[in-house]
């Protein structure tokens, strides 16, 4: 059971709520809070000032004054009204990954929302209900607001959700569930759409991705190496002590390991070759930079996720309207990420053209094929790579500095970070892919230079990847292999 207080929410426990069902509940310092800022909302709505989405329009409607008599109606509008997303929906561990980061967000009471509100997302979560909500129509400011209110709607009865397998309207999934719709009150709405809570869970999940992804890398590329035979001498650790950059040390220390008992390695120890090719050589300099800028993101990330991020905020008795619910922060981080798998993919890319391209390596056959010419072997398998490289290229292209007026010029610079947020999840699997194709063409390499065997930990690896991936004994379609090899990968 995962306690919500709204201070401590952590990358780990977002990922067991949204992918492994851990439940959650509301810890009782977070209602208290919730009640107390609740009681400034109920006055100040009962007032005469104007308060922005308390008793006025959102947006560029903020001047227009709503009477006390539609002030739930007012909420509720608010809700159905941005519920505008389009396209296919967004995972299912993502909408729950959102649903647990918004519930802490009012947690921590600043948002002037009643306990209850909370507490049905929490039960949402605990009873296995996922809103359905489409993934495209967020610009990242006022937050995800199409995203959040397609949430929204299912807390109220419409809309539509998942119920285990089953796809049905939102009142159904409420009813199985046994939770009750809300009533909402005044404010509760634009509480419940005004955030980063969207893009922030595509941008949790994947960066816990990305760092497996770059160990994964590590562990590869050493395969490689040991395919090629090339020297570990370039992760001597007395290189990376004097240029310290933590990414950089801890790849050097994973590609040393991953090395050591390699029976290639001792059989070329007299070689000539002075120093091999950056693919190899600079591999700690490259997956290292990768793992920083993971590190980074997850700083972002794990500030953000206990962060208040909607507006307006009620802090000590006072309504203040700012700006916190802007998600540029988080774009820049999920854009930088998407720079940096382009960057783990390519060099991946190249490793493999080097295993398999006769005119880079001499010692093992054209394409890896037994008889090269009547097979081509691993030649086409190399495309495919070269063109998912090419796709992340284009996913590098940042879509935070993309800003479009919205919401009649009064939201007029946006920063895009659920467009940034989409594009990540694809490089992702993008990279996947590659790092899969360079595993079963590295395997291949290492069966070619048998009875030489490589080190104890590679040949483990290897072994499991033969588990579901047999050794290649001719031309075959590639593509089963593939993705059961990017499967061992996540």
């Amino acid at each position: 059971m995962i306690e919500l207080t709204g201070d401590h929410l952590t990358p780990e426990q977002v990922i067991q709520v949204a992918k492994a069902g851990e439940p959650v509940r509301i810890a009782a310092s977070a209602r208290e809070r919730m009640l107390a800022s609740r009681a400034v909302v109920e006055r100040l709505a009962s007032g005469e000032d104007p308060v922005y989405a308390v008793n006025t329009g959102v947006g560029l409607l903020a001047d227009v004054r709503v009477s006390s008599g539609d002030l739930e109606t007012l909420q509720r509008n608010v809700v159905r009204s941005h519920a505008a997303g389009v396209g296919a929906p967004m995972p299912a561990a993502a909408v729950r990954a959102m649903m647990l980061i918004r519930a802490n967000v009012l947690c921590k009471g600043y948002s002037g929302i009643r306990p209850v509100v909370a507490d049905r997302l929490c039960d949402l979560l605990n009873h296995g209900v996922t809103p359905v909500v489409p993934a495209r129509g967020s610009v990242g400011a006022s937050g995800d607001l199409a995203p959040l209110a397609h949430m929204a709607l299912v807390l109220i009865g419409e809309g539509e959700a998942f119920h285990g397998s089953q796809r049905v309207p939102g009142a159904e999934a409420l009813r199985r569930a046994a939770v009750e719709p809300l009533t909402l009150g005044s404010k509760e709405g634009i509480s419940l759409l005004n955030g980063t809570q969207a893009m922030l869970a595509y941008g949790t999940l994947a960066v816990a991705d990305c760092e497996l992804l770059a160990d994964h890398a590590d562990m590869i590329c050493a395969m490689s190496l040991d395919g090629l035979r090339g020297t570990p001498r370039a992760f001597d650790p007395r290189i990376h002590s004097i240029r310290p950059h933590p990414g950089q040390r801890k790849s050097a220390e994973n590609l040393a390991r991953w090395l050591e008992g390699s029976e290639i390695r001792e059989s070329h120890l007299s070689c000539r070759r002075v120093q091999d090719a950056y693919s190899l050589r600079c591999a700690p300099q490259v997956h290292g930079a990768v793992r920083d800028v993971a590190s980074e993101a997850r700083r972002v990330f794990t500030i953000e996720l206990n962060s208040v991020t909607d507006n307006p905020l009620v802090i000590e008795g006072e309504i203040f309207s700012g700006g916190n619910f802007h998600g540029q922060p988080l774009a820049f981080a999920l854009d930088s990420l998407c720079t940096a798998l382009a960057a783990l993919a390519g060099i991946s890319e190249r490793r493999i053209d080097r295993l398999v391209n006769p005119a880079l390596n001499e010692e093992l056959p054209p394409f890896l094929a037994n008889h090269p010419g009547l097979e081509s072997g691993f030649m086409m398998i190399q495309v495919t790579a070269a063109a998912l490289v090419a796709e992340l290229r284009v996913l590098a292209t940042p879509a935070s500095p993309g800003s479009i007026t919205t919401s009649g010029n009064k939201e007029d610079f946006v920063s895009m970070g659920m467009t940034s947020a989409l594009k990540l999840e694809q490089a992702v699997d993008l990279t996947r892919s590659v790092l899969a194709i360079e595993l079963l063409t590295a395997a291949r390499a290492l069966d070619l230079l048998a009875p030489l065997r490589s080190s104890p930990a590679i040949e483990a690896r290897r072994g499991q990847l033969r588990g579901v991936c047999p050794p290649w004994s001719g031309d075959q379609p590639f593509s089963e292999q593939i993705t059961n090899a990017a499967k061992l990968l996540m």
